[in-house]
């Protein structure tokens, strides 16, 4: 299958040399170019494009607002390039993923000029990821406060901006490692092997979309809640930042993992982008880790590492919860929890954004049920009450 790319910047250098940039991928045409979100919305009533490759800073209509309007009227995978300056990097990229954006590449530039090659190479990728979307939900529009402002480079590191791109260049060039490059397969494991415990933890692993549904999901979850550690594919700039937003919107806590917590009741931890979160129980407690590592599944933290670990440790104690998300990372963990007795759960089609791992995890039999978003919500809090 070809995929029709249209791409929406003002720049005519700019459309030009990203024009140039994907023309060396054969599975890909670039349907049309636009100067800003107007132009592009007439051009698009000739034909609808598979992916729309957009920029930010545009006149008439930026992007963020034209990304927001397609994905009320029309969803379809948006990938955002733009030029990104380390003082608004984590304020863009966060809010184009909360508006709806599978990817967001920045346009790599030297010396004023943009540059091709690294541009090809991040470019194509993503376009060729955000085409296997099977499926691109209705967004509902946003209820939740405004993203706080970024901090400035020097509390944040290195740049968020460099931080998407080096991320997505080690992505294209890592073998895709399984779970076994962190932990052993529960081989042998039963749920009868492993101790029941008063306590039950969730772990949730979770990719595009991700933001748009922890923010619908966290918020409705009562303080009773058990334990949940959560994987979100998420460049390591940004996990403390969306933490943080998700705390204020919530009544339960929410933090950025560190090393050695202990997974309480009214507590979510997201692993830190860049990190592997893994689940350890001692006695009747449970805490996690937070440990470098190879990519797994292409993926830094990845979610069939979470999912093993829980596996292991947790057993017939755990609920393991597939969400909304590109690919098949989680899949493969979620079958390893099912079969050591862990309840599992499969979040929808109808309420997914992207329904691609939770469709995987259920080809492979690992999902004992296959929920809504709001059905998955109402599962945690029963989790409390009983």
């Amino acid at each position: 299958m070809t995929i029709s790319v249209l791409l929406v910047d003002d720049s005519a250098v700019a459309r030009q040399v990203i024009s140039q940039a994907i023309a060396t991928a054969p599975d890909i045409r670039v349907l049309t170019t636009a100067a800003n979100p107007i132009v592009a919305l007439e051009k698009m009533k000739d034909e609808w494009p598979n992916v729309i490759v957009l920029d930010i800073d545009m006149p008439r209509m930026d992007g963020i607002t034209f990304l927001k309007k397609l994905m009320l009227e029309h969803p379809t995978p948006v990938i955002i390039c733009s030029a990104l300056s380390d003082s608004t990097a984590k304020k863009v990229t966060l809010e184009a993923m909360s508006a709806g954006a599978v990817a967001v590449v920045p346009k790599p530039m030297s010396s004023g000029r943009l540059q091709i090659k690294e541009l090809s190479q991040q470019l194509i990728v993503a376009i060729q990821e955000a085409a296997r979307t099977s499926y691109i939900n209705q967004y509902r529009r946003p209820t939740s406060p405004p993203l706080a402002p970024p901090r400035t480079r020097a509390e944040s590191g290195d740049s968020t901006a460099t931080a998407l791109a080096n991320a997505m260049q080690e992505r294209q060039t890592a073998p895709k490692l399984t779970a076994d490059a962190m932990l052993p397969a529960p081989k042998g494991t039963t749920a009868q092997a492993i101790m029941k415990t008063a306590q039950r933890i969730v772990t949730i692993g979770i990719s595009t979309g991700g933001t748009q549904a922890l923010e619908r999901l966290l918020p409705r979850l009562p303080l009773s809640c058990p334990g949940i550690a959560i994987v979100q594919h998420m460049p390591e700039t940004l996990t403390g930042a969306f933490a943080k937003r998700l705390d204020e919107l919530s009544k339960i806590s929410v933090r950025e993992a560190k090393d050695g917590d202990q997974m309480q009741p009214g507590l979510a931890l997201i692993s830190p982008g860049g990190k592997h979160l893994l689940v350890r129980r001692s006695g009747v407690s449970y805490f996690v880790e937070v440990r470098e590592g190879p990519l797994v599944n292409r993926h830094r933290p990845s979610v069939d590492v979470l999912f093993r670990s829980a596996a292991v440790s947790a057993g017939i104690n755990a609920t393991g919860i597939i969400m909304t998300g590109m690919g098949d990372d989680g899949a493969l963990g979620l079958r390893e929890m099912f079969d050591c007795g862990a309840h599992t759960i499969a979040q929808d089609e109808a309420s997914c954004t992207v329904f691609g791992m939770p469709k995987e995890a259920i080809k492979l039999g690992g999902a004992r049920e296959t929920l809504s978003l709001e059905m998955i919500a109402q599962k945690i809090g029963a989790m409390a009450a009983g």
